[in-house]
């Protein structure tokens, strides 16, 4: 019984189409809108300001940049949830996904062996992660390739050859993009990649490998479902427990923000409440059988929380 505007192959016009056609609507105006990658929509001054209230998003990488650089230049129309950034996010769709994921959707498509592949991971974030150890558990030899000093440091004490992309891209197997960036692998690199190397991005955003100036002929395994975008959505399924995690904070950050008294978020980006985020994991903790402990009340008063959470800062990452 709902509108929906999309259709199997649209092209990128099409898509900004459709959602000018679902914002713009003769009559009717969103009070509440809920996606992955912001921008447009956010900045859409069509929309009934009276009626705003704000919106929930769980964009990855250079997409959740967007939302600060909205807010920053004073662009950003409604407040915003960066749901990306919640702990049951990160670590459930973006790490232990991922590392199921990323073999599913290679198996499916090529059938490979992954045992004693070389493989480079362009990104050591929460999928990078995931993506490489899964790889190493499987016996491949694993490369990763970072911008940041901090994430890798983690991926060397973790037990991987921290490199530049060129200095491996003529000898690996596979090449596994995870970094929201754009051009990470581009032609350049696809002219010195050995015969049938396996491309892909697990990364959310399609500009990871230089689609435009490469074409999907030119490489050794390209599979014609993804056109670079996400592998383990294009080439396998999500189980449905961490769908229902996802959903879930996504409709909690969508409650909050309705309910909010007025003036409570102001035209910013904000993090899901840390309570919010615990709450969250409880409602699947059941699924495992789970029994947490819980805090006596001399034990709440010396670490001075509240004995029903939350029972960390929202600084901190898990």
């Amino acid at each position: 019984g709902f509108p929906v505007f999309a259709w199997k192959g649209e092209s990128e016009d099409d898509f900004w189409w459709c959602i000018d056609r679902c914002i713009n609507v003769e009559g009717w105006q969103p009070n509440m809108v809920s996606g992955e990658t912001p921008g447009k929509h956010l900045e859409n001054s069509h929309l009934d300001r009276s009626r705003r209230r704000g919106g929930q998003f769980k964009p990855p990488g250079s997409h959740q940049a967007r939302l600060y650089q909205l807010s920053k230049a004073g662009k950003l129309c409604v407040p915003a949830m960066n749901v990306n950034d919640s702990v049951t996010k990160q670590k459930f769709d973006n790490l232990y996904c991922c590392r199921e994921s990323i073999l599913d959707g290679l198996k499916r498509t090529t059938d490979m062996m992954f045992g004693g592949k070389q493989v480079v991971v362009c990104g050591y974030g929460e999928v990078g992660k995931g993506c490489c150890a899964a790889l190493k558990a499987m016996g491949s030899i694993v490369y990763v390739t970072e911008i940041d000093p901090i994430c890798a440091l983690q991926a060397c004490m973790d037990g991987f050859r921290l490199v530049k992309l060129s200095e491996v891209i003529r000898q690996v197997d596979i090449v596994i993009t995870c970094t929201g960036n754009k051009n990470v692998v581009t032609r350049e690199h696809l002219d010195r990649m050995k015969n049938s190397c396996i491309v892909c991005n697990m990364g959310h955003s399609n500009t990871e490998i230089d689609v435009v100036r490469t074409g999907r002929g030119d490489l050794g395994v390209w599979d014609s479902a993804s056109q670079g975008r996400l592998l383990n959505l294009s080439c396998s399924t999500v189980p449905t427990f961490v769908l229902s995690i996802t959903a879930t904070t996504q409709a909690l950050a969508l409650i909050e923000l309705y309910n909010a008294p007025e003036g409570r978020y102001k035209q910013d980006v904000y993090l899901l409440p840390k309570k919010m985020d615990e709450y969250v994991a409880s409602l699947h903790l059941p699924t495992f059988d789970a029994h947490l402990t819980e805090l006596t009340d001399e034990q709440a008063k010396y670490l001075g929380l509240n004995k029903n959470g939350p029972f960390k800062p929202n600084y901190y990452r898990c």
